[in-house]
């Protein structure tokens, strides 16, 4: 601003007194100064953007210039027209690029000049969340071609997954990891189109929100396993795929009272209580089978209860199918030792056919 003020000071513009000048420098700066901090927030779309609505609209308006030079206004009033409607047309263009820039994909301008399929639809494009590639039944579905379009990775969900990947813990560590080689074996699947997506900063914390909004912009469905964001995504009207909820239909339906064979893993919380689980991770409770733990039991469903973390299954213990006590099985083997003694008429003793009259008879 100094500078600026220096300058005019010395040039005076406009035939302007010292101080004017100085003062027309000054503020010329200040104008330059607002205009520079807010371009330094904008996107380079917006930038991009309003530069060549800018050039269309100068175009335009040198095409209006030229109409109105021909006109039979005086001079001054050509003079104030032109002016007019070259600001007008600039201002504009450069208004209208930066706003509706954001609805085109730059990054995927260049891919679509020279894809020879058509361009994908904005109804096929699905947005994949860090949860459901750290999860990994994602690439299962893709395999068995149950999801179609593109599927897109924002730029923040790989670095999420890096970060994950790189953390001290083992778990976390692996889980990333697992993540990276998911999303991989995707990406080398021949009918589906993977694009990594440039889009926003790469701050942690910020990743729900951001894929919301990326969602919103491009018209894209959200493929997660998170809850929380499924819930907030669904609120603001968009289309959500939770990989957790096509489990759970894909569970086979069981009614009260069908039979089933579990294996016994734990005890249950409740007294006499065992728990079991079937192939797809459903949890069953069985009363009555906590002596039964380790060891295959056939069942009697009673109830079956949806929740938000799945199905669960109540049982109890078929009674026709339970194995024998200790009493019982005692009582057995001493009838059969009986028997089997008496059928042999040399080895019966005075004791035993006093004890079995009728076999003595015989």
């Amino acid at each position: 601003m100094v500078c600026a003020a220096v300058i005019c000071y010395a040039l005076r513009p406009f035939h302007l007194g010292g101080v004017t000048s100085a003062g027309v420098g000054v503020l010329t700066a200040g104008a330059i100064l607002l205009l520079e901090l807010r371009l330094r927030w904008a996107a380079m779309s917006g930038l991009l953007g309003g530069a060549f609505g800018a050039v269309l609209g100068i175009f335009a308006a040198v095409l209006v210039t030229l109409i109105i030079s021909r006109t039979a206004e005086p001079e001054p009033a050509k003079s104030f027209l032109e002016c007019a409607v070259l600001v007008a047309f600039a201002y504009l263009g450069l208004v209208l690029g930066s706003t509706k820039a954001a609805e085109l994909h730059w990054e995927t301008i260049g891919e679509r000049a020279v894809a020879k399929a058509p361009a994908a639809t904005p109804e096929s494009l699905k947005l994949v969340d860090t949860s459901v590639l750290i999860d990994g039944r994602i690439a299962d579905i893709c395999e068995a071609q149950f999801i179609d379009g593109v599927l897109i990775v924002p730029q923040f969900v790989l670095h999420e997954l890096q970060l994950v990947a790189d953390s001290g813990d083992a778990l976390k560590r692996h889980r990333g990891r697992r993540g990276l080689d998911v999303l991989e074996r995707i990406r080398k699947m021949p009918g589906v189109e993977v694009r990594v997506l440039e889009n926003g900063s790469s701050q942690p914390g910020e990743g729900d929100h951001k894929l919301i909004d990326l969602a919103r912009q491009i018209g894209a469905k959200i493929v997660t396993n998170d809850f929380n964001l499924n819930k907030v995504a669904t609120v603001q009207g968009l289309s959500v795929l939770n990989v957790n909820q096509l489990a759970n239909a894909l569970k086979p339906v069981v009614l009260p009272g069908e039979p089933m064979r579990v294996l016994i893993l734990r005890e249950g919380k409740e007294a006499n209580q065992g728990v079991a689980y079937l192939d797809d991770g459903t949890m069953v409770v069985v009363d009555g089978a906590k002596r039964f733990i380790n060891k295959s039991v056939d069942i009697t469903v009673t109830s079956v209860h949806q929740t938000t973390a799945g199905k669960m299954i109540f049982g109890r213990v078929d009674d026709r199918a339970e194995p024998p006590g200790p009493m019982a099985r005692q009582a057995a083997a001493g009838r059969s030792d009986a028997i089997g003694r008496v059928t042999d008429p040399h080895s019966l003793d005075r004791g035993t056919r006093s004890i079995y009259p009728e076999t003595e008879a015989d």
